[in-house]
């Protein structure tokens, strides 16, 4: 009875061969019920393996990171067997055969022959049964797996799989199929030619190895003397004296193994001069008579083992026809009387007529080894008569006619398939298959390519300009891309693309393995001659030029010649490329990237990047990983691995054992690039390993010698190990040290790699693994042999260093986080012997999990940052290929996900920054009060003190603020979600920052202490007069009051009694005494001068005044150069500069002179300190007598502004005015005292007019300042100042959007005065907006009445808490006691309350009713003010804290413009060591012009610096300099490349808008545009803006 095995097996039984196959399928399904003997059942369900049966494990369910990737446990089950086993299967471990049993405590011998039948056997596993078992349950790509794998272990592999011991069996030729083997026969020796073929296909002599059931001696044993060569034993077949071996099989009886013997091309190791396969029967041939029938009919010879033979198997053998040569009898002669058992024998032998040489009789004196070398020899002369040969593939018939089912016919249609694409290889050559068939990577791609890399170099532009050579080459790539859209599905690729379309997975893998297949068989040839031809020319050569041509020949033809799996694949992507080009994005096509991502989930690896063109196909990069994205549920964290080496190093075989994956080894294959290939990460292990997925990453080998000699070699090789290390969380270096020249090649690009790394922000972790190191002592003695690889690390780290310009780093360490002995993994060569019979060293697989097991803790351990996701893996791949593109990595590289992270740190930078100065000024502004207010002793030396101890205070705050700022930034830069390992090089500039930001802050509160503490002199002077003035007037007005006591006067009379008395006693009250602020400026410019020979200038100066009546005309003798024609454009420039400078500095004067307050040496100072900060820039070009001249010529200005600020103030304060003031109120006073009227209410509101409003309206003021900044920060329009970068994409976008040609001008040359007046416009405009400055203003006013209404009902009562007496001098109680509560927050003064509360005539209650009503009425009064309050820019300009100044510290930042196209910078804080900008501009704008043509250049900064062309300017002492190295003169600048063509269409935009407005104002000629810029519309130019601000 034949069965059938679902999913894994067809039958084809003799008689119904003919059958149709649908029939043979339903007859199958029949019978499978009767297809599960218990005998199968129940050792599947012994070893857990039951719920996989039939063909239910997967390969990809094996390949995933589960916890026992970190750490393997030993296995404690029965059931964990069959995992043990396959995990060390899939490192290679040749140990994986030992691993069937469960440790066994007992070491008592004796007791062995009692515990025969113990359940303690059910703790044992006959590995023969688990292999069976095993290929059972797997489905038919885990069968091709497990067979490639025991195959490269040298192990034998199933041939025909028994199905529970009946005579049923599969013929596994899918399994085998992806077995391909090299050898080297004896007649290739000389040529040094070798083979290369698919086992299966290869015509190899084969020999069976059968026996009968009473045969004592093991086959399997002698068979594995037959395959070894010397002393060493391989086990190829499992037999019983092996380890663990000794019990009984369940269910392998009928197995049916074969192995290859495969010579090495020396004879003296060689055991056959040829290939041979060996197939070995488990159990006799009577129980699998189907199984021996194959065998026989397809051997070449057959060995029957045996002791005797009995009837049963006497018919057996004798039914067989033509035996002479084929069939040989291997005799096991026991000892004692035989006779009976040789009988049989002979008989048979005289039966079958078979010769004397075909009986090998063992005699019992002779051990297994001797007798196996008698069979070799049988086996060698055998071999030279055979005629004809079979292969695997052609034993398919014979199988089918006895009835055998064979595994891979449920795939015939995917296997015709595959035939239809490829049958043109045939017929054409490879390179011609190509361009018919995979049309798109054809000359165009690569030209593609090369005109990308064109537009990065810049170094062909012939006579053009750089930007319409950029342009020439933008319109050459539409041509190309529109010459790709042109081109229709070709037969190979829509027939591919349709099959790879089904919906049925197992049908798509099957067809992809069948296209494997086929590529493979038609490539053997194609790639053989070439690949034989080089390794002759190779040796023969001594480097001769001529040989180096041919090799070099030959190695381009071995990559025409390259076609696999890959190469549809990247057709496939390229047609979806092209396809999103032309706009046709038919269902199909559009629906490629999902199928593709379904194929990277199921373990297929993508084409990262297309070796072949150096080129990424980003489109389809970017959809299909974003299509997995999104297939996952957008849980896709990667953990990315790369090995890099050099060629043939083994670095694909070190991932394919870490992992148990199949990145391809075969030699001949070079196809040139990047693979990725993504394993899951079990749940238990994802929180662990801070990962959903790990993404290998498979390079083509550094220093390839099939690369060596075409053109770009070395640059590809360190593009490609920059990019990948780019890529990667964790880089292992492959070092084999048989070729030191090229291992430091590798190093040096590795290196240097690791170095452009750190500078942009990523530290992988690095691993170096140094390959055929073996042996117990092996780590110890190379302890000096890492010290030395350490010093060599340390060499090539400086040489990169210097490269790279970047002096501070001189080792390795100061790159990487390196440990010599973590860092550096020794592990034993690959084979253990001599290949191709080598098995892998099982020394070598348990090193290479160790290194996986380290990696992985290293991982777990550290989790040193937040790992990315894919949309952010996707922007590192953008980013990085880019970059590398550019001659100038480090300068080149822009990466969104680190501009976001730099971004980020900047908006809580800014944030801080506005708390530290908010918490100071909020500070400031108690201490400024104290000073003015707080203390009544008035004498000077206190309020020296008292400042002093204000300072001391401020010093310690600012400190604890510095701290707690630091404290954050630290915090900050300990977050793992915020990518923060991107900027950790900007960490100690922002630390500087801080510390900047504290001593800046410092310098201005003390500035401001020591300016209210002049002040507080200049108003106890004044109030000193007015208390005079005071008295001598309220002494007249009794006087009078007592003159008209006694007569009956009227109103009239009164008022002109009172005109008269005022005008006799005022008219000797004197104004203030005016400064000198001319003598003082002049004062302090002659001591900022104090080594100049300037007093002789200083002295002839007449009026300081008079200087500025004339505009600032920049001289000859201002300027250091000698080249007449140079001094002429020099001084164009310093004229420009110098006008600038005034403007700005002028606006910093005027703002000081809007303010209420008395002229102070500090502003000119602070003017002075701000004119030599400009001056830093030109201080090369320029002579002292310059800065003189310009300074001179600011103190004019100055003097003029201050002097009318400094009298405006006096008059203010003026006593006669003062006393003007207050007159209604004495004359009011004097009516009701004469007429003895209740003056109650009136006193109540003459003191809250006088003393409480000016009060409240200055609380108001005091912090009004703050809570526009805070209202700003936290309203809708907070985005806006979160950020420079964000702040200046909405400038720009505002000009764009107006259309002012005076507001990009003003923008450009004078940036500082732009900010400052946008800010204050947009301050305004804010405040306007549903009244907001109103509410601010009344929501400190209801602050301020509510203190002031509770401080007048704590007023009203004495200590006691008992209400004051109703009397007079209460009234003056209840005003010390109000003044005494609100000292904090208002200043009631003493001079204002004794004028306004003279000679009043009520007591207290009825006063404090009084002043109660009033308050209330001052409150309606203030809101109405606030409310029909109009003028905005009086009250900001009024402002003790300006918001406008706050906000333009916020985001002015440094102030340094490219000294190119003047661009602002835009680096958080104000201590970077480099300033950058997200977007420059033609230089044109920042008035550059052509020396000769006087034209404006219209070139972008961001094209020069990459390209070959040269500038000259003042700095450069107008000699030519290259762009290139632009950082000899402006070493603080960083400018990369736009990140797009498109990021600079804004300011192209503008150029072409307004070129002759340009010219005409920067007096040249209007720039030559490229024809393409003037395409290029106002939405456009808003999307670069956007796309250059990362604007989403």
């Amino acid at each position: 009875m034949f069965g059938w095995i679902p999913g894994l097996s067809y039958l084809m039984s003799g008689a119904k061969t003919q059958g149709s196959k649908e029939k043979s399928q339903t007859m199958s399904t029949q019978n499978t019920d009767r297809q599960h003997p218990a005998v199968l059942l129940n050792f599947l369900s012994k070893v857990g393996l039951e719920t996989f049966y039939p063909n239910k494990l997967t390969l990809r369910s094996l390949l995933e990171i589960n916890k026992n990737s970190i750490h393997e446990e030993a296995v404690s089950s029965v059931k964990g067997i069959p995992w043990g086993f396959l995990r060390k299967l899939f490192k290679l471990n040749s140990e994986c055969r030992s691993s069937t049993q469960l440790s066994d405590n007992d070491d008592n011998d004796v007791l062995d022959l009692e515990t025969l039948d113990d359940p303690a056997e059910d703790s044992k596993v006959n590995p023969l049964d688990l292999i069976v078992a095993l290929f059972l349950c797997a489905d038919s790509f885990l069968q091709q797996e497990l067979a490639l794998k025991m195959s490269m272990c040298q192990f034998s592999v199933p041939l025909l799989l028994p199905h529970a011991n009946n005579s049923q069996s599969t013929m596994m030729l899918w399994a085998l199929r992806d077995i391909v083997k090299e050898w080297r026969p004896h007649d290739l020796s000389e040529s040094r030619g070798f083979v290369e073929d698919n086992i299966i296909q290869a015509d190899i002599p084969f020999y069976s190895f059968v026996r009968l059931k009473n045969c004592s001696l093991s086959k399997s044993q002698c068979l594995n003397h037959i395959l070894s060569f010397g002393q060493y034993n391989k086990n190829m077949f499992i037999h019983r004296d092996m380890k663990g071996i000794a019990h009984e099989r369940k269910i392998a009886n009928g197995l049916v193994e074969v192995c290859w013997y495969l010579p090495s091309g020396t004879e003296n190791l060689d055991i056959f001069p040829k290939p041979v396969a060996f197939a070995n029967l488990r159990g006799d041939i009577c129980e699998s008579l189907a199984q021996f029938t194959f065998l026989f009919q397809v051997s070449n010879a057959t060995f029957v083992f045996l002791d005797k033979v009995e009837e049963e198997e006497h018919k057996i053998l004798t039914s067989f026809q033509d035996v002479t040569s084929k069939l040989f009898f291997v005799v096991n002669r026991k000892e004692g009387n035989v006779t009976e058992d040789m009988g049989s024998v002979e008989r048979t032998q005289k039966e079958l007529d078979l010769p004397k040489t075909s009986i090998k009789t063992k005699d019992p004196r002779v051990n297994v080894a001797t007798f196996s070398d008698k069979l070799c020899t049988a086996i060698k002369k055998s071999l030279t008569d055979v005629r004809t040969t079979m292969t695997i593939e052609n034993m398919l018939e014979r199988a089918v006619e006895l009835g055998l089912s064979v595994d891979e016919r449920t795939s015939d249609d995917e296997k015709k398939a595959a035939q239809e694409i490829v049958k043109g290889i045939g017929v054409q050559c490879i390179q011609d298959y190509k361009n018919q068939q995979l049309p798109l990577q054809g000359v165009n791609w690569k030209r593609l390519s090369q005109l990308e890399m064109k537009e990065c170099r810049l170094q062909e532009p012939g006579d053009l300009e750089l930007e319409e050579y950029k342009s020439q080459l933008q319109v050459e790539k539409q041509q190309i891309k529109k010459e790709l859209g042109k081109h229709k599905l070709s037969h190979a690729m829509k027939s591919f693309i349709d099959h790879l379309s089904t919906t049925d997975k197992d049908k798509r893998d099957f067809f992809l393995k069948w296209i494997h297949f086929q590529l493979n068989a038609h490539l053997q040839a194609a790639i053989q001659l070439p690949l034989n031809f080089r390794h002759k020319l190779t040796e023969q050569s001594d480097k001769e030029e001529k040989n180096m041509k041919e090799i070099a020949q030959l190695d381009q033809a071995l990559l025409d010649s390259s076609l696999g799996l890959e190469h549809y694949m990247r057709e496939m992507g390229l047609i979806y490329e092209v396809s999103l080009q032309s706009r046709d994005t038919a269902d199909k096509i559009s629906r490629l990237p999902g199928l593709a991502a379904e194929m990277l989930l199921d373990g297929y690896p993508l084409e990262l990047l297309d070796g072949d063109a150096s080129n990424i196909p980003e489109r389809w990069v970017t959809d299909v990983l974003m299509e997995l994205h999104r297939k996952v549920g957008e849980k896709s964290r990667l953990l990315v691995l790369t090995v890099l080496g050099v060629q043939s190093s083994g670095k694909s075989t070190l991932l394919n054992t870490m992992f148990g994956v199949q990145f391809p080894v075969s030699s001949g294959r070079c196809t040139r690039g990047a693979y990725m290939l993504f394993l899951r990460v079990s749940e238990d292990m994802q929180c662990q390993l801070n990962c959903d997925f790990i993404v290998l990453i498979d390079t083509e080998g550094l220093k390839s010698p099939h690369l060596a000699q075409l053109e770009d070699s070395y640059e590809h090789d360190n593009q490609l190990a920059t990019f990948v290390i780019g890529l990667s969380d964790v880089t292992i270096i492959n070092v084999s040290m048989e070729n030191s020249t090229e291992m430091k090649d590798v190093l040096q690009i590795a290196t240097h790699a690791f170095l452009r790394m750190k500078e942009i922000g990523k530290k992988p972790v690095c691993h170096f693994v140094h390959q055929n190191v073996g042996g117990v002592s092996a780590h110890a003695k190379t302890k000096a042999d890492r010290k030395l690889f350490l010093d060599q690390l340390n060499e090539m780290t400086q040489i990169a260093a210097e490269m790279e310009k970047q002096p501070t780093i001189k080792a390795f360490t100061d790159v990487l986080d390196y440990d010599m002995e973590k860092n550096n993994s020794n592990i034993p060569g690959l084979w253990h012997g001599t290949p191709p019979m080598a098995p892998v060293n099982t020394g070598y697989s348990e090193a290479v999990a160790r290194l996986k097991e380290n990696l992985l803790k290293t991982v777990k351990r550290d989790k040193p940052y937040e790992v990315s996701k894919i949309p952010e893996f996707l922007e590192w791949i953008r980013s990085l290929w880019k970059a590398v593109k550019y001659e100038n990595f480090i300068f080149s590289f822009r990466n969104t996900i680190a501009a976001h992270a730099y971004d980020n740190v900047c908006k809580e930078f800014n944030q801080w920054e506005w708390e530290f100065r908010k918490e100071i000024l909020s500070w400031q502004t108690s201490a400024e009060w104290d000073i003015l207010y707080g203390d009544n002793k008035s004498d000077l030396s206190h309020l020296n003190e008292l400042v002093q101890s204000k300072q001391i205070q401020v010093a310690v705050k600012i400190a604890d603020q510095d701290r707690i700022m630091k404290q954050k930034l630290q915090e900050y830069y300990k977050r793992k979600d915020r990518h923060v390992n991107l900027i950790e090089k900007f960490k100690t500039e922002f630390f500087n920052s801080i510390s900047s930001l504290a001593n800046e802050i410092r310098r201005s509160v003390d500035n401001k202490l020591d300016c209210a503490l002049e002040l507080r002199k200049s108003l106890k002077e004044v109030q000193d007069i007015q208390r005079n003035n005071r008295g001598m007037i309220e002494e007249q007005v009794m006087k009078l009051l007592s003159d008209c006591k006694h007569q009956t006067l009227t109103d009239e009379e009164l008022e002109d009694e009172f005109e008269k008395m005022w005008a006799e006693v005022t008219v000797n009250v004197s104004g203030l005494k005016e400064q000198n602020i001319e003598a003082s400026i002049l004062k302090l410019l002659r001591k900022q001068f104090l080594n100049h020979n300037v007093n002789e200038e200083l002295d002839k100066i007449g009026d300081l005044k008079d200087i500025v009546k004339d505009p600032f005309k920049v001289k000859k003798k201002h300027l250091k150069t000698h080249l007449p024609l140079m001094k002429d454009s020099l001084k164009r420039e310093l004229q420009s500069f110098a006008d600038s400078v005034i403007e700005s500095c002028t606006r910093f004067v005027h703002d000081i002179a809007k303010s209420e307050r008395d002229y102070n040496d500090s502003f000119i100072r602070e003017l002075l300190e701000k004119v030599d900060e400009s001056l830093k820039q030109w201080s090369k070009q320029c002579k002292p007598k310059f800065e003189f001249d310009l300074k001179l010529y600011m103190c004019g200005i100055a003097s003029r502004e201050f002097l009318h600020m400094h009298r405006k103030f006096l008059s203010v304060r003026d006593p006669k005015r003062q006393l003007e003031k207050y007159k209604p109120q004495y004359l009011s006073d004097f009516l009701d005292l004469y007429k003895q009227r209740d003056d109650c209410q009136r006193k109540a509101n003459d003191f809250v007019r006088c003393c409480i409003k000016p009060a409240v309206e200055e609380y108001i003021s005091r912090s009004l300042g703050i809570d526009i900044v805070d209202e700003i920060l936290t309203s809708c329009h907070s985005a806006e100042y979160s950020s420079r970068s964000f702040f200046q994409y909405n400038i720009q976008k505002e000009l764009l959007q107006k259309e002012d040609f005076g507001g990009f001008v003003k923008y450009i040359c004078t940036y500082e005065i732009f900010v400052k007046d946008w800010i204050f416009h947009h301050i305004l405009q804010n405040m306007s907006e549903d009244k907001t400055l109103c509410k601010l203003k009344n929501r400190n006013l209801e602050v301020i009445v509510n203190k002031i209404t509770e401080a007048r009902e704590q007023a009203s009562k004495g200590e006691d808490g008992v209400l004051l007496p109703d009397n007079q001098e209460s009234i003056t109680k209840l005003i010390d006691n109000m003044r005494k509560y609100l000292i904090k927050d208002i200043s009631i003064s003493v001079e204002a309350e004794n004028t306004s509360l003279f000679q009043i005539q009520s007591t207290c209650h009825p006063f404090t009713k009084s002043l109660s009503k009033s308050l209330g009425e001052l409150k309606e009064q203030l809101q109405d003010q606030f409310f029909n309050c109009e003028d905005i820019t009086e009250t900001l300009n009024k402002l003790p804290i300006k918001p406008q100044d706050e906000l333009f510290k916020r985001m002015f930042g440094c102030g340094q413009q490219c000294p190119f196209c003047k661009v602002p910078c835009e680096a958080g804080g104000k201590e970077h060591e480099k300033h950058h900008a997200a977007v420059h501009r033609p230089q044109g704008l920042g008035r550059y012009r052509d020396v000769d043509t006087k034209k404006l250049v219209p070139t972008l900064c961001t094209t020069s610096v990459h390209s070959k062309d040269k500038f000259k300017n003042a700095d450069t002492k107008w000699e030519y300099h290259p762009y290139k190295k632009y950082t000899k003169y402006y070493p603080d600048w960083l400018i990369p490349p736009d990140s797009t063509i498109e990021a600079s269409d804004y300011w192209k935009y503008v150029l072409v808008q307004y070129n002759e407005r340009f010219a005409q104002k920067y007096k040249g000629k209007p720039a030559d545009v490229p024809e393409a810029w003037r395409r290029i519309t106002k939405e456009q130019a808003l999307k670069g803006l956007k796309d250059a601000f990362n604007i989403k």
